[in-house]
């Protein structure tokens, strides 16, 4: 009886391992198939090597056990070439194999590279169907731009038609994964990362966050949907008749932190709401993250930047703010005539600042066309105070 409960309890891990879906190893299309064949060859590669250096090492364990007296024993060997040359030269070999076919699959599978053969060998080639994702805390928003439809939690793409993935993260840094479709990619606030996959088999696949990002992390799940042309086009028609809008207010309030949310759908999209998701400046009154980086490209935002800095207040104790008053930003840059009338208004302090630029230690001032006047009356350069405004 003890023999057979024995067998019983090694087969149970096994056991528990027969509900279990192995996409990476089953995929659904074209680049997973490839990242598949690179797995698999690469462990085929490295098992040249690990096979016989374990099956060596349970041999010498067993030939030198303490009870073989028929072992041989040669305590002033020390060397030999031939031996030498097997060790050094397989595993040498089989590295340059590994860093070739690594550098030419790393390279033909770039996420930011299209796809280069035909997405199905009967299908009619057509546009990449783009996709702007978005990770928030912890939910999956999908944005078709082409379609004007949005989705939570829900993914549908036709089948043999590559898709074009655009995406971000509203908070910290995630990791977009559908195992039987493509490679995992991040998504990073204020940053854009692109991923190009397709679906040559249809079904339901699963997508996740295979990155662990807070407290919901384990419900940031999605279903990713492989469907033929007709039953896309029903899809988005669902979409379309949730009758929902997804704004600029309506997206601050799905970004606010949630768990195993329900998929819901968008019947419309504000054009511009992933740029600004992107870029930072959803909620209003706030300056774009591009418009400021472009302004710093023409020399730096000057007063305006000047004003952003000297009137922020933080929470460390009073009198830290340059002046009183509640926390502001700089959303436009004004014209000459009412930065001109706002200056006008505004009260000039007696105290002066030191306006020379700063220097690491040891170095000289700059001279010549750097430099700059030694000292500037605050007047010179103080935009006006909130409450002239």
């Amino acid at each position: 009886m003890r023999k057979p409960l024995a067998i019983q309890m090694l087969l149970a891990p096994i056991l528990l391992l027969s509900g279990c879906k192995f996409d990476v190893l089953a995929p659904a299309g074209d680049v997973a198939a490839q990242q598949r064949d690179l797995l698999l060859i690469s462990t085929g590669l490295m098992l040249l090597i690990i096979v016989p250096v374990m099956g060596l090492t349970l041999f010498f364990a067993w030939k030198y056990r303490e009870g073989n007296d028929k072992a041989r024993y040669a305590p002033e060997w020390g060397h030999s070439t031939k031996l030498e040359l097997v060790i050094w030269s397989a595993p040498l070999l089989i590295v340059i194999c590994l860093g070739a076919l690594t550098w030419v699959g790393t390279h033909l599978l770039d996420p930011y590279r299209p796809l280069s053969r035909p997405a199905g060998s009967t299908a009619v080639q057509e546009p990449p169907l783009r996709v702007e994702v978005v990770a928030l805390d912890w939910k999956w928003l999908f944005i078709y731009p082409d379609q004007g439809v949005a989705a939570v939690n829900d993914l549908a793409v036709p089948v043999n038609r590559q898709v074009e993935f655009t995406l971000t993260s509203a908070n910290v840094m995630n990791a977009f994964y559908i195992p039987a479709m493509a490679g995992m990619i991040y998504a990073m606030p204020a940053m854009e990362t692109k991923l190009h996959g397709v679906f040559n088999v249809k079904g339901d696949f699963q997508g996740l966050s295979s990155h662990y990002s807070g407290a919901g992390f384990s419900g940031m799940r999605f279903k990713a949907h492989a469907v033929d042309g007709p039953d896309f086009d029903a899809w988005i028609a669902r979409a379309k008749a949730s009758g929902q809008t997804l704004d600029r207010a309506r997206y601050l309030t799905l970004a606010a932190p949630s768990q195993n949310e329900k998929p819901a759908f968008f019947a419309s999209v504000e054009p511009d709401l992933y740029d600004r998701v992107v870029n930072l400046c959803v909620a209003e009154g706030k300056m774009c993250m591009s418009e400021m980086a472009a302004l710093d490209a023409k020399g730096g935002t000057g007063l305006a930047g000047a004003y952003n800095i000297a009137a922020l207040t933080y929470d460390r104790g009073p009198g830290v703010a340059a002046w009183q008053g509640a926390p502001f930003m700089v959303a436009q840059i004004c014209s000459p005539a009412e930065a001109a009338r706002k200056f006008a208004r505004a009260p000039l302090p007696s105290t002066a600042a030191d306006m020379s630029p700063l220097m690491g230690h040891g170095l000289a001032k700059p001279t010549g066309w750097l430099s700059l006047p030694p000292k500037l009356s605050i007047a010179q350069t103080r935009p006006a105070a909130p409450s002239d405004l």
